[in-house]
């Protein structure tokens, strides 16, 4: 493939989203129910709107979970309260459930599916490896090498300014910012590797008032002020990134955000599916990630196809690599494993997949055995599927997640030099 001059952009969301207000209700009741019982099948959907919070789903488990003071709590962390939260707060919203055993048939296929593992690939796992998918479909994981944690680049700094924009607001360097804000970057690429830093667009909600200033014109000119000083200019500083004399920089180019959170739109889980993964840089398979036990492959799955990606980059086999794999539900085994390297490879793709195959067990059960999907909540203090479901499922670098290990570089490395590759 002909590198080429282009613009991309992504974007990313704080924890005010009302959409990731959702995503990150539905995690924290996965979360509270694997931490008291590890195999606990869930599937949670929430639905946020002005005063109220719906949770729906289908949650099959041998212990108790009250769902509405964990909807609530989630509220109040992200934080709408009613000091701050702009016409949504965690006291006074309606909470809302309508919760259902698992079907059956799904939980007979997961139980039950047979094994057709080959005898020639590494597994650690010591829990039943025939547990079958949960679903069909299809999953993808990415990786390249214009980050230290080898995302692209657009996402990467998107993710970091929204982060940044909410610990400015918990921190209290400013005192107007309310939870609701997005961010975007458009990076400029030529010959297709990043060059420089086209625009940066950051949107935050707000007091109508700042220091007892009501003039929107004068408002809108303190936050950009302080927004360009507190979290643009400080992000691209810690990344070493400047930048330069053309960027263009938009904060609050509405000129207005005082309404938003889920009293501004209303929100729902699994809205958010390509921040949740790389900005667009890859494609997806559509399923989104939570609310959902590790079980389903539309989440397992996905983080393992971003650890055979990244494995792959890491090794110095690809600049690049995606990963494609796809499932059916109640069979163990994916029905295809699909490498790209978009012609970055150090050995054929063809090549790239058989070591795949030979160094990686990605049946549901083995996936979540390698990473301990079970019983990652326990160990993380009741809470870690919920801090995942702000600021990206991929690449953090804030908090241990196993898939972004990159224990099986050497490995993958030495099998590919055994194939006459030129890696370093």
């Amino acid at each position: 493939m002909t590198p080429k001059n282009f613009l991309f952009t992504s974007e990313s969301v704080t924890e005010g989203h009302p959409d990731k207000v959702c995503d990150q209700i539905s995690d924290a009741i996965l979360d509270e129910f694997l931490t008291k019982d590890s195999h606990s099948r869930v599937a949670a959907e929430t639905t946020v709107t002005t005063g109220m919070a719906l949770v729906c789903g289908e949650i099959t488990s041998d212990c108790y979970v009250d769902i509405p003071s964990v909807v609530r709590n989630t509220i109040k962390d992200i934080g709408y309260t009613p000091e701050d939260g702009g016409g949504f707060d965690y006291k006074t919203c309606a909470v809302l459930t309508s919760i259902d055993e698992q079907s059956s048939d799904i939980a007979g296929g997961v139980n039950k599916a047979y094994e057709s593992r080959s005898d020639n690939a590494d597994t650690s796992s010591s829990e039943t490896e025939n547990i079958g998918a949960g679903d069909q479909g299809i999953m993808f994981g990415y990786a390249c090498n214009e980050t230290p944690e080898l995302m692209p680049l657009p996402i990467s700094l998107a993710h970091k300014l929204s982060y940044r924009l909410a610990q400015v607001r918990k921190q209290g360097l400013v005192n107007y910012l309310r939870p609701d804000g997005k961010s975007q970057v458009t990076v400029e690429y030529v010959d297709g590797k990043p060059s420089r830093i086209h625009t940066i667009l950051l949107s935050t909600q707000h007091d109508p008032e700042i220091n007892g200033i009501s003039d929107n014109h004068k408002v809108q000119e303190i936050i950009k002020n302080d927004l360009k000083k507190y979290v643009i200019d400080y992000v691209f500083e810690s990344e070493g990134i400047k930048p330069d004399s053309n960027t263009i920089i938009l904060i609050n180019p509405s000129g207005r955000f005082v309404i938003g959170g889920p009293q501004g739109d209303s929100g729902l889980t699994g809205r958010k599916i390509i921040v949740d993964t790389y900005g667009g840089y890859s494609r997806h398979g559509g399923g989104a990630f939570s609310g959902k036990d590790p079980t389903k492959v539309d989440r397992s799955a996905a983080y393992a196809a971003r650890y055979v990606a990244k494995n792959i980059v890491a090794a110095g086999l690809a600049d690049k690599c995606e990963l494609e794999l796809a499932y059916a539900i109640g069979v163990a085994e994916p029905v295809s494993i699909m490498v790209d390297t978009f012609g970055t490879g150090k050995i054929s793709d063809d090549e790239i997949s058989k070591i795949v195959e030979n160094n990686f067990d990605l049946r549901p059960a083995a996936i979540i055995s390698t990473f301990d999907l079970r019983n990652l909540p326990a160990k993380n203090g009741g809470k870690f599927y919920q801090k995942l479901a702000a600021y990206g499922h991929m690449g953090r670098t804030d908090f241990v997640v196993p898939w972004e290990q990159t224990d099986k570089a050497d490995t993958l490395k030495s099998c590919a030099c055994s194939c006459g590759c030129n890696c370093k």
